[in-house]
């Protein structure tokens, strides 16, 4: 036990004035503690890349299928919807390929195609659970490890008189339990930041649907016909006819 001790407790006395100070006095927990942080902030920048408003692709459907189903039907709608490969075009694409299909089958495939695009974008956003949960279980360890380590050495001689040994140990203890909270807290925000945007995404697009339909049932707006041109009018030598 005193050979870990030397090995892991912080310098004794030695004062905490910068974050690379505070996790060199975390000891070995702050390894996988420092892995839970990088795996969160990957996994949340590639969500947060995923789940743009530009990568879902419901407003750029607004503007595009909406005005070819009004002029051209589904066949217009569908040669739009081929130009689109996001999670929205997809789904609107299931409804309009089976749009001649009974009600009830055309709206179970725009429900399967729905949950399938949701539970790919939400596939992802697990790991940041699993770090809010396991980052304070590490920290909570540390912290064990660090009272183990401050009550190890005042049960050893050499700490008599020494106070600033006792006050390393505990110093560890509370610096793994902050690094748990602090990198547990912002995975279970960002959870719940880029889920909410995931949800918001299965509202507009069904939104979006419902429209697109409602757009077919008025039936396709007929092109405003085009004038014929006036007659040339006839030259004035024509128009006096002699008696």
């Amino acid at each position: 036990m005193s050979l870990l001790q030397e090995n892991s407790a912080p310098i004794a006395g030695a004062r905490l004035d910068s974050v690379f100070d505070m996790v060199l006095a975390g000891g070995p927990v702050m390894i996988p503690l420092a892995l839970c942080s990088l795996v969160a902030l990957t996994y949340a920048f590639e969500r947060a890349l995923r789940l743009r408003s530009s990568a879902l692709g419901v407003k750029a459907l607004e503007s595009d299928v909406l005005p070819a189903l009004a002029v051209g039907g589904v066949e217009r709608g569908l040669e739009v919807l081929q130009k689109h490969t996001t999670p929205a075009a997809r789904v609107l694409r299931a409804g309009l390929t089976r749009w001649d299909a009974p009600y009830l089958e055309r709206e179970k495939e725009v429900e399967e195609a729905g949950m399938r695009e949701v539970r790919s974008l939400s596939a992802n956003l697990k790991p940041l659970v699993y770090i809010a949960m396991l980052a304070p279980l590490l920290g909570f360890l540390g912290t064990v490890y660090g009272m183990i380590v401050a009550f190890s050495t005042v049960a050893s001689n050499a700490s008599l008189g020494r106070p600033e040994l006792l006050a390393s140990g505990i110093s560890q203890a509370l610096v793994t339990t902050a690094a748990g909270l602090t990198i547990a807290v912002p995975a279970q925000v960002l959870y719940y930041w880029l889920k909410s945007r995931v949800e918001r995404f299965a509202r507009d697009v069904e939104a979006l649907y419902a429209r697109s339909a409602e757009t077919l049932r008025r039936g396709a707006i007929a092109p405003a016909p085009v004038a014929p041109p006036p007659a040339p009018s006839a030259p004035a030598e024509a128009a006096a006819q002699p008696a």
